[in-house]
């Protein structure tokens, strides 16, 4: 690590390093919780590929609190633009299967709201458009984080009490001085190759030829039987994204690994995906390999991995950039817990403990998704006649089985938990992270379940931007409580709900996190200090 002069060190609570979705994610949480972030990005201009295409609904509850979700929801797709999945041989040849889902007017307008499992359903939009939104929002913040494009970091020394991060700006060095560095710098972060921590897992799943265009003509064709996603199984299986429901797409070709990418030529790849020559404009070629990697160490003193830079997997529906911003918002309360006094330092030590397992879960899962995405099609599915037709049923039914739970991963969005965290008392024996599995009954570890209040509003709209003491029968006294947070400077909001839902939320009290995790269940009798303690990391847990 690089030392460096700190007699002329700027100041700031925590440095941030890439400004991408975790990044910008965790600068807003920071923000808004009153600690002074500075961002840093080596970058002067954004990528020009989309990379994922997809917000979860997790992630857009995460928006939801942070106050962005509407401007997100509104940007991508057209609002009447629907999000639906389609299965051909070929663009133009034989449908083989379908996954028809809603527009985000549709969304917006309410449509099924009753039966969504969280306020905000997931939405379909390109990076291109979402790290715009989150920096914008992020520089309409007062008083908000500052973003340095340009800047690159070169080094950085550990101290007892603070971090030392050398960066680089159009050639002059400089020393920040912070309290906590942040790296969310992607797969190829400078913050994880300092501190010398290495990926552990699958280092090539699949190899691809990602193409983003520009092609009228392709929005033309589809405008009779519109779709988010259409995938196509001809000499190879490709996926082609609607990016702005319009002319921009991105056209994604799987190989196996070890395939030579390099010979593969985009234009008659997309010929074959659409089944004839379609006129387009190449923007951007990538030549990938899908890997599934989480970091061995997510910290390492004051200094933290999130994201790409804590791990990647191979995107079939953008479970590592959501991801991401779950690490960031974990991260983002401990840290302005410990910064505004509330918390002891080794609160931090619960975020590697609480995200690595999911990443290492979530990983495992991916990996199996992947599996079942790319895995070899019949090729009789291209044959004329009843053999043809027989040929594709077959294979819309295994479709019909796979499918769903990977365009609408309600499991990868609620069903990730942190049960055995030392700051969560009664976790008991931690779940396996499914894809479409997930618990509509409170336990702790877990995201509060969603119910719509009498006022319209998300039982998370309710919360604080501390914890939350929800308490479902109002006898039970909180008193104590209240004292308690008081005397600990935690920040302690209590919300009463309607005793209605007793499948749903099944005790007296539920405390809540500041990242909306239930952190302990119980009855009025529980002794309010010790828990208050407990979860903020100032003794251990004696409940499991």
């Amino acid at each position: 690590m690089t030392h460096a002069n700190s007699s002329r060190a700027e100041h700031v609570d925590v440095l941030v390093v890439g400004a991408g979705p975790a990044g910008l994610t965790l600068a807003v949480d920071l923000a808004r919780r009153g600690v002074a972030c500075r961002v840093i990005e080596a970058t002067t201009e954004r990528g020009v590929n989309p990379r994922c295409n997809t917000v979860s609904a997790r992630s857009m509850e995460i928006f939801r609190r942070l106050g962005v979700a509407d401007e997100v929801r509104r940007a991508g797709l057209p609002e009447d633009h629907p999000t639906s999945v389609h299965y051909r041989t070929t663009l133009t040849g034989d449908e083989i299967h379908r996954l028809d889902l809603p527009s985000s007017g549709e969304v917006l307008a309410g449509a099924g709201r009753d039966a969504w499992p969280g306020p905000e359903p997931q939405h379909r939009i390109s990076q291109l458009f979402l790290e715009p939104i989150l920096e914008e929002y992020a520089s309409r913040l007062r008083p908000g984080p500052s973003i340095e494009r340009g800047a690159r970091l070169t080094g950085f020394r550990q101290h007892d009490d603070h971090v030392e991060a050398e960066v680089e700006t159009g050639g002059e060095r400089r020393t920040l001085r912070c309290a906590y560095l942040v790296g969310c710098d992607g797969a190829h972060s400078t913050v994880r190759r300092l501190l010398g921590i290495r990926y552990e897992g699958v280092d090539a799943i699949q190899q691809f030829v990602s193409t983003f265009l520009h092609s009228p003509e392709l929005g033309r064709m589809t405008a009779r039987d519109r779709a988010w996603t259409y995938w196509t199984y001809g000499r190879r299986i490709s996926s082609l994204i609607a990016i702005d429901g319009a002319s921009r797409w991105l056209h994604h070709v799987a190989f196996s690994p070890g395939h030579d990418t390099g010979a593969e030529d985009p234009r008659q790849l997309l010929r074959e995906a659409v089944g004839e020559p379609v006129e387009h404009e190449v923007l951007g070629v990538v030549r990938w390999t899908g890997r599934r990697l989480v970091a061995r160490r997510y910290r390492e003193g004051r200094v933290f991995l999130a994201g790409d830079a804590a791990h990647i997997w191979i995107p079939v529906g953008g479970f590592g950039m959501n991801a991401g911003i779950q690490d960031a918002v974990t991260l983002g309360w401990m840290l302005a817990a410990v910064h505004h006094g509330w918390a002891p330092p080794r609160v931090l030590d619960a975020y590697e403990l609480e995200r690595k397992p999911v990443g290492e879960q979530v990983a495992g899962a991916v990996g199996a998704a992947a599996g079942k995405a790319f895995e070899r099609f019949p090729p009789d599915i291209h044959l004329p006649g009843p053999d043809g037709e027989k040929a594709r049923a077959a294979f819309a039914e295994r479709l019909a089985a796979s499918e769903p739970q990977r365009y609408s991963p309600d499991g990868f969005s609620f069903g990730y938990h942190y049960a055995g965290s030392p700051l969560v008392v009664g976790g008991g024996e931690p779940a396996a992270i499914t894809m479409g599995g997930y618990p509509r009954r409170a336990r702790p570890g877990f995201r509060l379940p969603h119910v719509w209040l009498d006022d319209g509003r998300s039982v998370l709209d309710a919360l604080g931007p501390g914890f939350t003491l929800v308490r479902t029968d109002r006898a039970a006294g909180v008193g104590s409580w209240a004292a308690a947070g008081r005397e600990l400077g935690i920040p302690l909001a209590v919300v009463d709900l309607p005793g209605r839902w007793p499948d749903r939320f099944p005790a007296e009290l539920l405390l809540v996190r500041p990242d909306q995790h239930v952190a302990w269940m119980g009855g009025a009798g529980a002794r309010a200090d010790e828990l208050l303690r407990t979860v903020t990391g100032r003794i251990a847990a004696r409940q499991r």
